[in-house]
């Protein structure tokens, strides 16, 4: 079963604490701190691997989580990081980040590696914060949060051809024919279920990859059937073989068959629409309608679109198909299929922004540099607090406030903890 999409939800491991600890040995006064510092958190990577074609392993376990880092210990010693999960995808998936709304990346070769959310860097211990007038300092750093983010994956077939064209117009024939590919094949009305990919060896030696894309029917790109699911997997072709069933034993026209998926294509996408394109009449062996081909080849020629005699069923014309097609794919790039973000930041640098607001009592003071800052005091610790008040100073934070009318008496809410404010 072909799994093509999925939402997940991934958060890389926390960072551990800094120790806040003390040397104690005998002998020796005043050992002065040794808090090592936390580990960081586990990093969540996604990577390809060529051994899976779909995306089943998220279908039913949606949450990934990277180990969190060990808290630092006494004697300088440093917690262990956290272990790094790497997510196994195949080869062709987007990945979107769902609340910034931005494609992220485009998996489509077979070493690509990427790091989508960023462990939390380890906090650091009270060995860091002494200083000749702060010799004891009773606090240390708390790890950072990990990123926690909600992915859309998405895999859209790589080949190179792609074959397009109704329900049992004999594409499945044609693929297990030309290449190793086997797709179930049999005479019904209703379409294959799952795209086939097959290598293609030229008897020149080219070789190249083919797709048979299941039947498109008309509607397909306002998502009849399984329309929708199934374009998408032509997105990734260079170039179209366009096969029509020539006896319309379907009840249908050929001319009419042509048309109707060209404009399918066409709805769902123009550049889809203009990709270069080559018509195959399929079940020469069974035509007895002769205007039907006359009527395709008059089409053909005014679309000027190259047009090929063939019979999946006794392998007749495909060899010539085969190395006409291969002479064109030397003639057409290869082209990125999405435009990645330029301004998306994997590693989720830390919002630096800070924010005042005034209230009845005096004023708020808040933001990411500020939660990240009382992590790390302990205010029951003169020296601690000593300490808030120099980083707020050099962050600006009381000029600022001054500025916004701050005078003595009024009361300073920072994220929860209040104090009273003397010039």
């Amino acid at each position: 079963m072909l799994i093509d999409y999925v939402k997940i939800k991934v958060k890389s491991g926390d960072g551990g604490n800094g120790a806040m600890t003390f040397r104690r040995e005998k002998y020796v006064a005043n050992g002065g701190p040794d808090g090592g510092d936390g580990g960081r958190g586990g990093n969540i990577y996604l990577k390809v691997d060529k051994n899976i074609n779909t995306l089943l392993d998220f279908k039913y376990k949606k949450i990934f989580k990277a180990d969190n880092g060990k808290n630092g210990e006494g004697a300088r010693c440093t917690g262990k990081s956290g272990k790094d999960l790497y997510l196994s995808v195949p080869k062709g998936t987007i990945v979107k980040d769902v609340e910034k709304d931005a494609i992220v990346a485009d998996l489509s070769n077979e070493d690509d590696c990427i790091l989508i959310a960023k462990g939390g860097r380890g906090g650091r211990g009270n060995q860091h914060f002494a200083t000749p007038t702060r010799q004891v300092p009773n606090f240390a750093e708390q790890g950072e949060q990990g990123v926690e983010k909600t992915l859309e994956l998405e895999l859209k077939m790589l080949a190179d051809v792609g074959l397009i064209g109704y329900p049992n117009v004999g594409k499945s024939t044609i693929i297990s024919v030309v290449s190793s590919a086997r797709p179930k094949i049999a005479n019904y009305h209703f379409t294959t279920l799952d795209p086939a990919l097959g290598v293609v060896k030229t008897k020149s030696g080219k070789t190249f990859v083919m797709a048979d894309i299941p039947g498109l029917i008309e509607g397909a790109s306002d998502g009849v059937g399984l329309g929708i699911q199934f374009l998408k997997h032509v997105e990734r072709t260079r170039l179209l073989l366009h096969v029509i069933d020539i006896t319309g034993s379907e009840g249908r026209n050929p001319v009419d068959d042509f048309y109707t998926i060209n404009n399918e294509l066409k709805k769902y996408s123009e550049k889809l629409y203009k990709r270069k394109q080559i018509v195959v009449a399929n079940k020469m062996d069974s035509l007895s309608e002769k205007e039907n081909l006359e009527d395709l080849k008059k089409v053909c020629e005014k679309e000027n679109i190259k047009l090929f005699e063939a019979s999946a069923a006794t392998n007749n014309g495909l060899d010539e198909i085969i190395e006409y097609i291969a002479q064109e794919l030397e003639t057409i790039p290869v082209e990125d299929l999405v435009q990645i973000d330029e301004i998306y930041d994997f590693e989720d640098l830390p919002d630096e922004n800070w924010y005042i607001e005034e209230y009845e009592e005096g004023f708020k003071v808040f933001g990411a540099p500020i939660e990240r800052l009382m992590k790390k005091v302990n205010i029951y610790d003169v020296e601690s607090r000593q300490y808030m008040q120099r980083i707020l100073n050099n962050m600006g934070v009381m000029k600022k406030l001054k500025e916004d009318g701050l005078k003595n008496g009024d009361i300073i809410d920072i994220i929860g903890y209040q104090m009273e404010y003397t010039e």
